[in-house]
């Protein structure tokens, strides 16, 4: 029995210091029917030529090169529609970060469990830490409407970033563009609406690395909460998709207050306006714009809590200013 086809794409913009080494992980894969997709977004830092010497030495590899820049959503979404027709599995692993050596063959065996299976993750490492603790051992596949409804009552996040996830390619041919260009956090949204419908595969052991110390799109807002906005909009979008109506208002009302408090804790330490627009784009794609005089109800009560508390209020301060005070890494030219 024939392998599965796997389409491995990787689009990128000015990724010269990362991009070999992403390569080189998806070339050295334990797993090897697979096609390898190289989509260079009108790069002038060496990497189209990096990738181009790549391409010239294995014959999996496809590069296309843009003659125009586009948005990182867009080229995601433009290289996603170059997968074969005969692709049954689709990976996206970002220019800056890298799979370890097994990632292909254990994710295609999660998925080969079952054909309801429509999205497989794994662990994964981001910096240092590991990400997607929590799911339940043993528990692989599960109903996707299961998975959604344990990431909404509890927050276990597995989803981790376009990197971690594999996708059933039919389910990346029928909708293009696949990401929603509109949404905020478009990859765990996504990751959503395959759960609506289709099942989900996991496997248990870290299978993908993503970078801390890069400068990208995303990078930029690191120190803007989005872990918390992306809590906050995918409770408010989805928990009347996955849970009963009684217990969807419930969990609305209480990640509002969640999402709030953290605004509150940033207002008091004067949080600039790249901050502010950052939420405010954010709500924008719910329909919301920001609730002012609730936000003032969340800064009294935190100014209450300060005022009781001195002690903790001074250790949290002193930690609010060595994050402020640590260096930040400059964009490579």
């Amino acid at each position: 029995m024939s392998q599965p086809l796997v389409s491995v794409v990787t689009p990128f913009h000015n990724t010269a210091r990362y991009l070999a080494q992403c390569i080189e992980s998806v070339l050295t894969q334990t797993y090897s029917r697979f096609e390898y997709i190289l989509v260079d977004n009108c790069s002038t830092d060496g990497s189209g030529e990096i990738a181009e010497a790549y391409a010239l030495r294995d014959s999996r590899i496809r590069l296309i090169q843009r003659s125009q820049l586009i948005s990182q959503v867009q080229n995601y979404n433009s290289s996603l529609a170059e997968i074969s027709e005969g692709s049954q599995y689709c990976k996206i692993v970002q220019a800056d970060d890298f799979i370890f050596p097994e990632c292909l063959q254990l994710m295609v065996q999660a998925f080969e469990q079952s054909e309801s299976i429509g999205l497989v993750s794994s662990y994964d490492l981001k910096g240092n830490a590991v990400r997607g603790s929590g799911f339940p051992y043993r528990t692989s596949p599960l109903p996707g409407r299961e998975m959604a409804q344990l990431y909404l009552r509890t927050g276990i996040f597995v989803f981790g970033s376009p990197t971690t996830v594999m996708y059933r390619s039919s389910l990346v041919r029928k909708q293009q563009p696949f990401y929603e260009e509109s949404r905020l956090h478009e990859d765990t949204e996504k990751c959503m609406q395959i759960l609506e419908h289709w099942d989900f595969g996991f496997v248990h052991q870290v299978l993908s690395c993503l970078r801390v110390d890069n400068e990208s799109v995303s990078s930029t807002f690191r120190n803007f909460q989005p872990e918390v906005l992306d809590r906050y909009i995918n409770v408010q979008r989805y928990a009347s998709v996955f849970l009963e109506e009684d217990e969807s208002a419930a969990l609305r009302k209480k990640s509002k207050a969640v999402y709030y408090h953290v605004l509150a804790s940033e207002a008091i330490q004067l949080r600039k306006l790249a901050f502010w627009r950052y939420h405010k784009d954010g709500l924008e794609t719910l329909g919301e714009t920001l609730d002012w005089s609730y936000l003032a109800l969340q800064i009294g009560r935190e100014l209450l809590w300060m005022a009781v508390n001195p002690g903790s209020t001074a250790l949290r301060a002193l930690r609010s200013w060595k994050r402020r005070l640590r260096p930040r890494r400059i964009a490579p030219s």
